[in-house]
Order: structure tokens, then sequence, then C-alpha cells
């Protein structure tokens, strides 16, 4: 009885435990997860447990918010800084038990931001200091457009130096190992440094003969400060952007200007070559309307302005200029003189306005005075005219035509200035016609 008993016991634990490994459940962990915008942190991951045949769970979030969970499916967590973490999940029934771990590594928040600063001033060449402001990037990729150095991979690089004047690209390319992020600042240069200057004789000095008054005109490029210097002459200023001279002897004269934009300085030299006094002005190809011609072509001319005068041209401000009034009757020159300013409304001219008194020698050939075209063309100076009595020569009503060509015409304005003029030739042109004229007169009265 007790071995039947025995046996029965034996065959009942072989079957239970038979039983037993027939209902075990094995336990298989799975996690996913999501991440709604990007893995630069601050990150909320959403988690989503797929684990099969755990009815127990516990998660550990390392560095997250919540720190853990022992809910299956435990939502979402929170991340504020970058780095790399770990989630694990633990599960288990009555009789197994496993795990899972998986690694999320997070992106530093990126803002880009740099200064570009140049040196000094914005004349090339120049130094340009960089700023770097960029947070939350690991590595760095510079672009200096037309600049020494050319590139670099430094998170701040060094002052970087452009030669060329015009506009130059900084460029900043930078990553946080995932994320590529790019911008660009431009800079513009202006031009190097270039000393230079004109020497620009006044009006009344355009021939170049002393005394002379010259502007000096500065035409430097990319200066700031500048001295003025010279072999001879008195300058007006010798530290202002532009300044004059005035030269009382002729010569051969060196004006030098230095100029300087606090970077570097150069400088230029010019040399001017003042004439010896004649006290001799000579206008060429003077070209005067008849009559019918002085409201298009001019007869009216003032050597004080070099100017041939319209009747629209006069006015109050410059009538007492004008010293030539040319009168010819039409395109037959057969009746033409040269006329007093005063006088031009008693030839079919209007008024002029403070009109002076001019002396005419018209016809030579009826006077006692001795004017040759090659004592024209020869006087060099004004000491041929200085003995001519012109005034007590005047010629009144005598005209002339063109039968002699070239022509001599002597004159003497009312402030005591001589001079001559050589019609060179007479120009039919139907009411357009025109004499072509030289005219050699005195500075100064002597």
């Amino acid at each position: 009885m007790r071995l039947i008993f025995t046996t029965l016991f034996s065959l009942l634990i072989i079957v239970l435990v038979s039983c037993y490994h027939e209902e075990e459940i094995p336990v298989q962990v799975d996690i996913s997860y999501a991440i709604p915008e990007s893995f630069t942190a601050p990150v909320t991951i959403e988690l989503q447990n797929k684990t099969t045949g755990a009815d127990f769970y516990k998660w550990t979030f390392t560095g997250a918010s919540p720190a853990s969970s022992e809910k299956k499916q435990p939502g979402t967590i929170t991340y504020t800084s970058a780095g790399e973490y770990k989630i694990v999940l633990e599960a288990w029934n009555d009789t197994q038990r496993s795990s899972k771990e998986i690694t999320i590594r997070l992106d530093s928040a990126v803002t880009l931001d740099f200064d570009v600063a140049v040196l000094i001033n914005d004349f090339a060449p120049a130094t340009v200091k960089i700023t770097n402001r960029t947070r939350g990037a690991s590595t760095y990729s510079w672009s200096f457009q037309g600049g020494t150095p050319e590139t670099s991979t430094l998170q701040d690089p060094p002052s970087v130096v452009f030669s060329d004047p015009g506009e130059h690209t900084i460029s900043l390319q930078v990553s946080n190992g995932r994320e590529t992020y790019a911008s660009s600042r431009v800079i513009t240069l202006k031009d190097k440094l270039n000393a230079d200057f004109e020497i620009v004789p006044s009006f009344e000095d355009e021939d170049y003969e002393a005394p002379l008054h010259a502007s000096l005109v500065n035409t430097t490029v990319s200066g700031l400060h500048y001295a003025w210097s010279s072999t001879g002459g008195t300058l007006t200023t010798t530290n202002t952007a532009n300044s004059s001279i005035d030269f009382s002897a002729a010569g051969d004269y060196t004006v030098t200007l230095n100029a300087d934009n606090d970077k570097e300085t150069k400088s230029i030299d010019h040399t001017i070559h003042v004439k010896a006094n004649t006290n001799l002005y000579t206008m060429s190809d003077v070209k005067l309307g008849v009559s019918a011609a002085h409201v298009t072509i001019g007869s009216f001319y003032s050597p004080s302005l070099r100017k041939v005068m319209t009747k629209n041209d006069v006015n109050t401000s410059n009538g007492n200029l004008i010293d030539l009034v040319f009168y010819g009757i039409n395109s037959t020159f057969s009746y033409c003189r040269f006329v007093s300013p005063d006088s031009a409304s008693v030839f079919t001219f209007p008024a002029i306005p403070q009109a002076s008194h001019t002396y005419f020698v018209n016809t030579l050939e009826t006077s006692t005075l001795s004017f040759s075209v090659s004592d024209f063309d020869n006087m060099v100076n004004d000491q041929p005219l200085t003995t001519l009595d012109i005034k007590g020569q005047d010629s009144g009503t005598a005209f002339f035509n063109n039968s002699i060509v070239p022509r001599i015409i002597l004159f003497e304005t009312d402030d005591g200035r001589k001079g001559a003029i050589k019609i060179k030739s007479f120009v039919s042109d139907g009411m357009q016609s025109y004499i072509m004229a030289d005219i050699k007169i005195q500075k100064l009265k002597q």
C-alpha cells in the first residue's frame, strides 16, 4: 500500500511540473520613441512600450524629467540639455525578467551670430576684427573672400587683412554635429590712398606769366590729412585739403603734397614753369559776326573775359567789360569798322549797359602810325604798343573793306590798355558772315 502511494505522488509531481513549463510566457522588451521636431535641446520625447509578455515595468530616464516611471506607457519625457542619455526599461512577469537600454544623443541649440569691425578706417588695405558670438556649435568653418587668411576653422578666428577695395564677404558655417547653419556679412572698403593734385592758374594767369596766382586742387583719393610745400612762391595754407599759391617771378617751381589716411602716407610732386611777364595777352581765332549776326555769332568782345558776346549775352554786370564792337554792314564787307562800346546804338546795335569808351585806328594807311602785320606777329611783349599815340590818332568815321587781308587795327581802352587786332579773313555766309581775327592787348595800364 505504501508503495502504491509513493508511486502516485511521484506521478503527480511530474504532471504538475510538466503543466508549469507549458504555461511560462517569455518577456520580450521593445521600445520605440518619437521626437516631434528636432534633436536640439530642449526636447520632448514620446515613448512607446512595445514589450510583450510582461506584467510589470520599471523605466529609468537618466537626465530627464521625470527620472523614472512604473507605467507601461510612460507618455512623454523632457530633456533640457544637450548630451547622450540612456533610457532603460525593465520588464517582467512571475517567471521571467528582461531589460533593454537605448541611448539618445541630443544636440545643442545653435544661435549663429558674429560681428565684424573694420579697424582704424575703411580705406584699403584694412584689418578686420571678428567677434564670434555663436552658441551651441561644435564645428566652425570661416571663409574670408579676398582676405588673408582665406579660411579658418577656429571658433575665434584671427584678424583678417583685406588688401583690395570693394565688397568682401565674410561667411561662417557651423554645425552641432547633426544640423548645419550659415550666415555671412559684407564689408565695403574704399579705394587705396592715391595722392595727386592739379595746379590751375587763375583765369587772368592762364598764360603762366608772372606774377601768377594758381589754385592747388587736391584730387587725392582716400586721404584724410594733407601738407603742402613748395620750392618757391607763397602758399596760402599748408595743412588744408586745397590751397593756392602765388609766384612773383619767373622760374621752375616744384609743389609737393603729402597725404595720409592714418594708415599710410604718400607724396606727389608737380612742377610748374612760370614765364617772364610780357604784359601782353594774346587771343587767337576770335570770330566776330557782321551786324545781322550780332544775335547769333556775336559782334561784341571782352578781352577781360576772353569771350565773344551776342546781344543776349550782354547785361548790366558785364557791359563795362566789353572793349571791342565790330560793325560789318553785310556779307560784302564793303563797310566795316570797329566802334566804341558807348557808340553801339549809333550803329544799329542795342545800347550796352555801363559802356566804356575805346579809341580805334581802323585805317592805319590814313594815319601817321606804323604797325605792320609782321610787327603784330613778332610782338612777344607789350613794348611795341607803349609808344603808339592811338588815342591821338583815333580815325573817327574811317572805315575799311575786305580788300586788304590781313589788316591791322589799333585800339586803346578807356583804362589805358593798348592793343592790336589782326583780321585774318573775311568769311561771306549771308546774314551769318563774319571776320576771323587775332588780338593782342596789354594786361596793365602803362
